[in-house]
């Protein structure tokens, strides 16, 4: 079962610092005060299941502070890992505007706050704001050339190496927000970059191992740096 919301009041998002950076909630102020009065935010815990895939499509979730990890799973029982969501991430659009059950599990990997809003809230309030539509179909337009990536990624690239050098890249920029020094905090279990990247535990082990040693990347707890990230770029492109 989907983790139980500490559901409160809606979330003061006209005064929050990380607005101007995530896309969705970039909004114009009367469209932006119109988002304040919708919808509740909330809080989970590291390891909180948000929602299952197959669950009715009945909230979107706007990612506020924190990773969730987003992942399918097959008749016979495998998982795959999908993406690490970040703060700004949309959860269940495309689940919400389409009327289906949700594509994937979405599972909090750190604390995590977010901002739940029902369907029938917030449909309404992108036909009342062409602005908060247009970012709406962004953040569709952004899942499906994530999705086009990652399958490209494992589809095309020939090592294994190429395959986690492209994952460490993706999550370095997502996080590092521009920045010259690309670092991130991987929370993600070697078991889980095996089934992001289609390969073992082990694998992943050795791959990284190989890659601290030839110092490409330094890992320092769960801190990751990438040093040479023109030479993650080469081994990404092979």
């Amino acid at each position: 079962m989907p983790h139980r919301l500490n559901l409160r009041a809606p979330a003061d998002c006209q005064n929050c610092g990380w607005r101007p950076k995530h896309m969705f909630c970039n909004l114009a102020p009367d469209a932006l005060a119109d988002f304040d009065t919708i919808g509740s935010s909330a809080s989970m815990q590291s390891g909180a299941v948000l929602f299952r895939e197959g669950d009715p499509g009945d909230r979107v979730y706007i990612l506020c502070d924190g990773k969730v990890k987003l992942s399918c799973s097959s008749r016979d029982g495998k998982t795959l890992n999908l993406k690490i969501a970040l703060a700004g991430d949309v959860l269940g659009l495309s689940a919400i505007i389409s009327g289906s059950p949700f594509e994937v599990t979405a599972e909090a990997l750190e604390p995590v706050s977010l901002k739940a809003i029902d369907r029938t809230d917030f449909l309404p309030f992108l036909n009342r704001h062409g602005e908060a539509s247009m970012h709406a179909a962004k953040a569709l337009s952004e899942e499906y050339m994530a999705a086009y990536s990652d399958a490209r990624r494992l589809a095309l690239s020939g090592s294994v190496s190429g395959r986690i050098a492209g994952l460490l890249l993706d999550w370095a920029k997502s996080e590092s927000c521009g920045k010259a020094a690309m670092r991130f905090h991987m929370t993600m279990t070697h078991d889980d970059l095996a089934s992001f990247t289609g390969t073992s535990r082990e694998t992943v082990s050795r791959t990284l191992s190989r890659m601290q040693k030839d110092e490409l990347i330094r890992i320092q707890g769960a801190a990751v740096t990438i040093l040479l990230p023109e030479r993650l770029t080469e081994l990404a492109s092979e």
